[in-house]
């Protein structure tokens, strides 16, 4: 008769073998999908998902509207003619390039092409047309109105048109396109008024979510002004594309950091305790399987893998590394078989609890927060089935127990823990009223600002404020949006608008505004300008009269007669007709189709002087069809707002979901207490010690919270565990059950410590986690510990598999 295998006897030799062939398989497949990964550090993953149109448009905005491609170029030291010079050159290279829609720097050349197709299509463009405007009495106001300005600065460029255009259209329309505010000349080049610099300002031809283009631009500028500059000249950058380009640089870094510090950390740890280096590659597997899952199931699912994302990556570390050292710790005692049937099924009851709250996540409406919760998902349940199936194969006997070291420390230290938290319940629920009372009382504690996940530093914010100051260029704070079915709606729609706003730019509520009907009237419009322009005949004949008293004669104006005939029948201006122009970029900025099939127009608004008067601009818009002003900081934190409410209740339903299993699992209202208690005041305490420290909550502090939870269920979980195999209390490391408490504080100090790495980085999304996660874990261990109903025993009896379970734990 075969006698029945030892708990710690290896896995029959065919049985391991298929199990690491399989573990290799899917590590191969999922490296194979991760080499073949698009990897970003966009933070526009941190915005919604499915927005409604008018948020639409505004993200789309961030993405790839003009401000997410503009660079803003600074050309310091040296004098005024050295600088200009470097100017006028960068310019001509960077046009060469072919890399940028737009390149300006106050440099009258560039453009020359606009220039004349506004002249060559004045009259579809300008808003003075119309019947009464080519009468005798319209045409002498208008001659006379052109004539008088012959003496002033603007002559010398009136004066070659006065034969063509003496009712001044090509002058109204180029005065209608000056910006309220516009940067001061030097040596014919755009220059600061506050430091001695050259500006130029560049837009990227690639969409701005396009890092790798906008890097490519970015290196570009520097490349030619290497090349061009004179010695003693400096350059400076700024704007979107550079903030994205070095976010990545700086998250790519700081991934890099962390993945070493971190594993040279848990390693470093895990030797200590172990004293073995097989244990210790035993004990990263499942680590190595988790991140490997992780990362492979957000690219399958998201077809892109955030640095943030990456980033949070590293923090499963101190996660994965628990259900490693759980097993190698308790299974020493009796083999592999027996923790499945002890250890094992609370293991998985603490993953189920993970995967429900970290389920809330998945389903988030930030495409960055959703790959948040699919990594820790999949993330989790790799490490956990590596653990189960893995770790069995590879050292079934658990890791060895050594004389001294660091895990009979960790048993000495549990007992002694356990026996004396208990007394701090009291004051320990005290604290957590306190934090619970100061959570409520404080206002203002959950923060609606999305550029507070911005790794983006305060002198490159100065850099950038400074450039635009010395541009005279806002951000365009305050924007008109107008929607349509279809271009034409769209157009007359932004016509209407602009109608509405002309008045407040006359009071001085406003400086003046941008709109793409100045390019791009709508057919309406155009063939109402054209069907005003009289015939020939007519024409003369009013001129005629116009000009009686006038000293410009009739016969000079022939080939003013010869345009406006030539205008009747011209065709009319299209978008299609414009692609390719160095219009097309102009009108495309302000243009733009939607996924639905319709337009959205937009009008920037420029303050005058200081200030905007966003009231009258709103009472101004009132009762037109989809037409809204839009003051974009506060949108962005109602639309951030929003989302975050959306999130808070995704994890309440999660912890819900949480405690529903636990009570199902449990079947004991008193049990379900003893570990819900000290995850609830973990996380009590945990965000009131944050209050109390000034620190405003945001999104990535709701998932630190969720994995406060993740990790301290287990805890609890393992505490309850001990209180059913019966009574007593241990007064050794060499209780078995001192080798449970050795794994939980192993466990802990491994998590604290990663989380605590996490804390010390540069991004702020991943420090926020690491400063919620660091604590509330520790808090969670403690609490667990300090609230266990009963004593901790110190003799085991044989425990029998829960109802339904299998003795192999499977």
């Amino acid at each position: 008769m075969k006698a029945a295998p030892t708990a710690a006897a290896p896995l029959p030799a065919g049985r391991r073998a298929a199990v690491l062939a399989l573990w290799a398989l899917l590590a191969l497949a999922a490296a194979w999908a991760i080499a073949h990964s698009r990897f970003t550090a966009d933070l526009s993953a941190f915005l919604p998902a499915h927005p409604d149109a008018r948020q639409q448009v505004l993200i789309e905005q961030l993405k790839s509207g003009t401000p997410a491609r503009t660079l803003l170029i600074a050309i310091d030291g040296g004098d005024g003619a050295a600088r200009a010079a470097a100017s006028r050159a960068l310019a001509a290279a960077l046009r060469a390039s072919g890399l940028y829609e737009q390149v300006q720097n106050g440099q009258g050349d560039g453009l020359a092409p606009i220039g004349r197709w506004l002249f060559e299509h004045r009259y579809q463009l300008s808003p003075a047309v119309d019947a009464a405007h080519f009468t005798a009495p319209g045409l002498r106001s208008a001659i006379t109105g052109t004539l008088s300005l012959l003496g002033t600065p603007a002559g010398n460029a009136i004066k070659p048109l006065l034969d063509s255009d003496p009712t001044g259209e090509t002058q109204r329309i180029a005065e209608a396109l000056i910006p309220a505010r516009a940067p001061r000349t030097e040596d014919g080049v755009w220059a600061s008024r506050i430091v001695p610099r050259a500006l130029l300002v560049a837009t990227v031809r690639a969409a701005g979510a396009d890092l790798d283009a906008q890097a490519q631009a970015i290196a570009q500028v520097r490349t030619d002004f290497g090349r061009i500059a004179a010695p003693g000249l400096t350059l400076q950058m700024s704007g979107a594309p550079v903030f994205g380009v070095d976010s990545r640089a700086q998250i790519e870094h700081e991934i890099r950091w962390l993945a070493i510090a971190g594993t040279a950390l848990m390693s470093t740890l895990l030797l200590l305790a172990f004293g073995s280096l097989p244990a210790l590659a035993v004990a990263l597997l499942p680590v190595a399987s988790g991140v490997l899952a992780g990362i492979a199931a957000v690219a399958l699912a998201f077809g892109s893998v955030h640095g943030i994302t990456l980033g949070f990556g590293t923090t499963l570390i101190g996660e994965a590394v628990d259900y490693a050292i759980y097993f190698l710790i308790q299974a020493r005692a009796e083999g592999w078989r027996r923790w499945l049937v002890t250890g094992w099924p609370t293991v998985r009851l603490g993953l189920l609890t993970s995967l429900c709250g970290f389920a809330a996540l998945a389903f988030s409406g930030f495409p960055g927060l959703a790959q948040l919760g699919v990594f820790s998902l999949a993330g989790l349940v790799g490490a956990a089935l590596a653990t189960r199936y893995g770790l069995p194969a590879l050292m079934p006997g658990g890791a060895r127990a050594r004389r001294g070291g660091l895990r009979p420390l960790l048993g000495r230290l549990g007992v002694w823990g356990v026996a004396r938290l208990p007394r701090l319940r009291w004051p320990l629920l005290a604290l957590g009223l306190a934090a619970l009372a100061l959570l409520a009382t404080r206002s203002g504690l959950w923060q609606a600002e999305l550029s507070s996940l911005s790794p983006v530093p305060p002198a490159a914010l100065a850099l950038d404020a400074s450039l635009r100051a010395d541009l005279s260029a806002g951000d365009a704070s305050v924007l008109v949006v107008v929607q349509g079915a279809d271009l034409q709606t769209t157009l007359q729609r932004a016509e209407a608008a602009a109608a509405r706003l002309d008045p407040l730019v006359d009071r001085g509520a406003i400086g003046g505004f941008d709109s793409v009907t100045r390019w791009l009237p709508s057919a309406a419009t155009q063939r109402a300008r054209q069907a005003s322009l009289p015939d020939a005949a007519a024409l003369q004949a009013a001129l005629a009269q116009a000009t009686a008293t006038l000293p410009l004669k009739p016969a000079r104006l022939a080939p003013f007669v010869q345009a406006v005939e030539q205008a009747r029948q011209q065709a009319p201006i299209t978008r299609a007709a414009l692609a390719g122009t160095a219009l097309a970029p102009l009108v495309d900025a302000l243009l733009r189709p939607r996924a639905d099939g319709g337009w959205a127009a937009l009008l920037p608004l420029q303050p005058a002087g200081q200030t905007l008067d966003r009231a009258a601009v709103q009472a101004a818009l009132q009762g037109l069809p989809d037409t809204q002003a839009l003051t974009i900081g506060n949108e962005l934190r109602r639309l951030y707002a929003r989302y975050l409410g959306e999130a808070r209740a995704q994890a309440l339903l999660g912890a819900l979901a949480v405690v529903l299993l636990m009570a199902a699992t449990l079947r004991s209202w008193r049990r379900l207490l003893a570990v819900c208690q000290p995850l609830l005041l973990a996380v009590l305490l945990t965000m009131g010690a944050l209050a109390a420290l000034g620190v405003k909550l945001g999104i990535l502090h709701l998932v630190g919270l969720l994995l406060v939870v993740a990790v301290g269920s287990n805890y609890a979980l393992f505490f309850d565990l001990l209180r059913q195999r019966g009574a007593g209390t241990p007064d050794s490391s060499a209780h078995p059950e001192a080798d449970t408490l050795a794994s939980l504080l192993l466990a802990n100090l491994t998590t604290v410590l990663s989380f605590g790495l996490l804390a010390l980085s540069a991004i702020p999304a991943l420090a926020a986690i690491g400063r919620v996660v660091a604590p509330g874990a520790l808090l969670a261990l403690v609490l667990s510990a300090a609230f266990a109903p009963g004593p901790v025993p110190a003799a085991r009896a044989p425990a029998s598999p829960a109802p339904g379970r299998r003795a192999d734990g499977g």
